[in-house]
């Protein structure tokens, strides 16, 4: 275990001198990241193995600092912020993520009839697709310190993505499992799977915001929001492994949640006496967080990627960036917003391969080959997407003129 720990301490500081350097061309650090996690994962260089991947130790800790990465939603989710672009918010999430859905199951629905496919698994890619994974778009938001009408949809926009994502994705593969095997996910799992993490959330959230209410040193400050966020956490293990028949709670959510109810207590200048005293932690917990999106990718599955991985990619950009403008325009939404949200939406591997996970579970004895074929064509868009996908969300803030306005 000593030297698992060490071997991942070393990962860390070489995806940090990456990711500089990336930086140095104008590029995201993030994407510096992801390839650090490609190359020394397991499918190339071998020094964070699957030994150190499934290692519960691991596993805790990246939960944790997801836990600690949703603050950077919650922190911005303060009322009197979003009251006046709220209704815009829900609209143009629900049609951008269900647009998606639509889309990528209307595609495959067709390339599937022809292909003598079942057309079950249509609507499985179409449930996977519509999430969005939203650290790469944050450490972006982060990066760049940008700030506009982009950024002030696409944060709060993070957290009922993902809410979106689990209601549909769970209500399709419980009836394709009740439809096609013995294996048949209970109806409560969708309510726990959504509701849990937020309600973990704004209960220790609560706790924290009294806590954190009064003004003290940046040090004691720090360690009681480490305290917090470990606690919100170590409830969310809890259920984790008692209530839910395997581990799918969303710790950014929890993270999310944790953090809006403690920043509608306490005051706007206590809040950024809070977030100062976090932001170094912050930045460590952002690398951990995209170097695990970029460990489990198989950099050779780019040779291997064919055509129903193309449709996939294809798709599902078409789907974020017509659903996004469709909802900025009835909600006559700023112009940058229509042109550029969607771009910003197009990061996707964590959600997308904890989704593919359970689905081939749920495949794997009664139709092995469709199984076959989710994993092989999410795991290849995996790599492929997210690589591309980095690189236009941070044009898309670029184009959209949102650049360094939010100085820290």
């Amino acid at each position: 275990m000593i030297t698992s720990i060490f071997k991942f301490l070393i990962v860390i500081i070489i995806a940090f001198l990456i990711g500089k350097l990336v930086s140095k061309i104008k590029l995201p650090a993030i994407l510096g990241w992801l390839i650090a996690g490609m190359v020394l994962g397991p499918h190339a260089l071998g020094i964070m193995n699957s030994e150190i991947l499934d290692a519960k130790w691991y596993i805790s800790i990246v939960s944790i600092l997801e836990c600690a990465v949703g603050l950077l939603i919650g922190t911005e989710l303060v009322w009197g912020k979003i009251k006046k672009t709220g209704k815009q918010i829900i609209i143009t999430t629900l049609t951008q993520s269900l647009g998606t859905f639509f889309i990528v199951s209307l595609v495959f629905g067709i390339v599937f009839y022809f292909a003598n496919i079942p057309l079950y698994l249509a609507f499985i890619f179409g449930g996977i697709a519509l999430a969005t994974a939203p650290a790469p778009a944050l450490s972006i938001v982060r990066e760049f310190k940008t700030d506009g009408p982009v950024t002030n949809t696409l944060i709060p926009m993070a957290a009922l993505d993902d809410m979106v994502g689990v209601i549909v994705f769970f209500s399709v593969i419980s009836i394709v499992a009740t439809n096609i095997s013995e294996q048949s996910l209970p109806a409560y799992m969708i309510a726990l799977v959504v509701l849990l993490p937020i309600i973990i959330g704004i209960a220790t959230g609560f706790l924290a915001g009294f806590v954190l209410k009064k003004e003290r040193s940046s040090v004691i400050t720090l360690l009681l929001l480490i305290a917090g966020i470990i606690l919100t956490s170590g409830v969310g293990f809890l259920f984790n492994n008692i209530l839910l028949p395997k581990p799918v709670l969303n710790f950014m959510l929890m993270g999310m949640a944790f953090s809006t109810v403690f920043s509608n207590m306490v005051t706007e200048k206590r809040l950024e006496q809070i977030m100062s005293s976090f932001n170094p932690l912050l930045g460590v917990s952002l690398i951990i967080v995209i170097l695990n999106l970029g460990a489990p990718l198989d950099y050779h599955l780019i040779l291997g990627a064919g055509l129903f991985t193309a449709i996939y990619i294809i798709s599902r950009a078409i789907g974020k960036c017509s659903g996004a403008y469709f909802g900025a325009a009835i909600t006559d939404s700023p112009k940058t917003v229509k042109k550029y949200l969607g771009l910003t939406l197009l990061p996707h591997s964590g959600v997308s391969l904890v989704f593919t996970g359970i689905a081939v579970s749920v495949l794997s004895g009664p139709a092995p080959e469709c199984a076959k074929i989710i994993q092989g064509t999410i795991a290849a868009a995996a790599v492929i997407n997210e690589v591309i996908a980095v690189i236009i969300a941070k044009k898309a803030f670029e184009w959209s003129g949102e650049f360094n306005k939010k100085w820290e």
